[in-house]
């Protein structure tokens, strides 16, 4: 049984991560952070997991994280970088679901996020995990950054094609919609029924701190070449999910683009390429860990579209997570994390 530490167990991430963690066979919640919450039992504040967890929350004490076997941290953006350190070299794994550790370069965290990077010296260790991609990386690592919920979303969408050099890379545009869970929990007039409600808006059109991170990993995909992306996100007046429309140029229209897409995640199993002609839902994936897409070809033009949906609280966060602690800590990768999703 692997003891299991979260740092920073108040937010929706974090509770989601407690939620899908109780009933894993073969770890145990260790230890639940919270400076502010200090002493309060966890099950008072999410009535949904009385009887689940007889944990109070505590202080991040290193002394005592560093009794785990592996450490989430569910904290805001700067939390994690300056307690990670002292983690790996007490040689505990990490997994850091905030994004102190996706990007490589450290002026670039810098430019996004605000703040000098606390240890810029540890980038480079940091292994990204969208276990797609990465997973033979990330069953070796010690420290994992989580992919943010909107880079999940697109960097699946568009992987067959760039991985195979069809699409042109100068031509990526990304329209995604998110729940607004995605905003955190914390207290915000955007945030508020009132404002959210039946409406719908877009941000961040200028440069949103994701930006980066996708481009980074399709980058990656296409072995280095900088890619052309244009990404704008949408808040929509649900909970949870997101719902990326990818487009890109793809000139040869004798690629069996529903083949390709098939065959290459069919041996993955958290993403499901929906039957020629479809669409997802983001209802259809709420509550799980499933990216579920579709791929088309308008009037049989240049231009091809792609429909990716993700809870953002699960495979857009804390279900990412604990498919990456599994594959991490060498257990099968899909438990605890096969379930259908949540209707209505």
């Amino acid at each position: 049984m692997y003891k299991i530490g979260l740092v920073g167990g108040t937010g929706y991430t974090g509770a989601e991560l407690i939620r899908l963690l109780v009933n894993h066979p073969q770890v145990k919640l260790h230890a639940i952070t919270s400076r502010s919450e200090q002493g309060i039992a966890v099950a008072d504040m999410f009535p949904s997991l009385r009887g689940f967890v007889d944990l109070c929350f505590t202080n991040p004490a290193i002394d005592t994280l560093a009794e785990c076997d592996l450490v989430f941290f569910a904290t805001p953006n700067g939390v994690a970088m300056k307690l990670v350190p002292e983690l790996l070299r007490e040689g505990i794994k990490v997994v850091d679901l905030a994004a102190d550790f996706r990007l490589r370069d450290p002026a670039a965290w810098e430019q996004w996020y605000g703040c000098p990077h606390a240890c810029p010296e540890i980038l480079q260790q940091a292994v990204y995990g969208l276990p797609e991609v990465n997973r033979g990386l990330i069953k070796k690592a010690q420290l994992v950054a989580n992919p943010g919920c909107y880079p999940t979303a697109v960097q699946l969408g568009f992987l067959p094609l760039i991985e195979q050099g069809l699409a042109d890379i100068n031509y990526l545009i990304a329209d995604a919609k998110s729940g607004v869970s995605g905003a955190g929990r914390g207290a915000k007039v955007g945030s508020l029924l009132c404002e959210a409600s039946e409406n719908m808006a877009a941000y961040g059109v200028a440069g949103h701190r994701h930006l980066p991170e996708i481009s980074q990993g399709l980058q990656q995909m296409a072995k280095g070449q900088p890619v052309g992306l244009t990404f704008v996100p949408h808040l929509t007046p649900m909970i949870r999910g997101i719902h990326a429309t990818l487009y890109t140029r793809v000139m040869n229209k004798q690629i069996d683009l529903q083949a390709l897409y098939e065959q290459r995640f069919v041996d993955e199993p958290f993403v499901d390429v929906l039957p020629q002609g479809e669409h997802p839902h983001t209802r259809s994936v709420k509550g799980t860990n499933t990216c579920r897409m579709a791929v088309h070809r308008p009037q049989n033009g240049e231009i091809v579209v792609i429909l990716s949906a993700i809870d953002n609280l699960v495979k857009g966060a804390a279900g990412q997570a604990i498919q990456n602690m599994n594959i991490m800590l060498g257990i099968e990768e899909a438990q605890s994390l096969l379930v259908p999703g949540l209707m209505p």
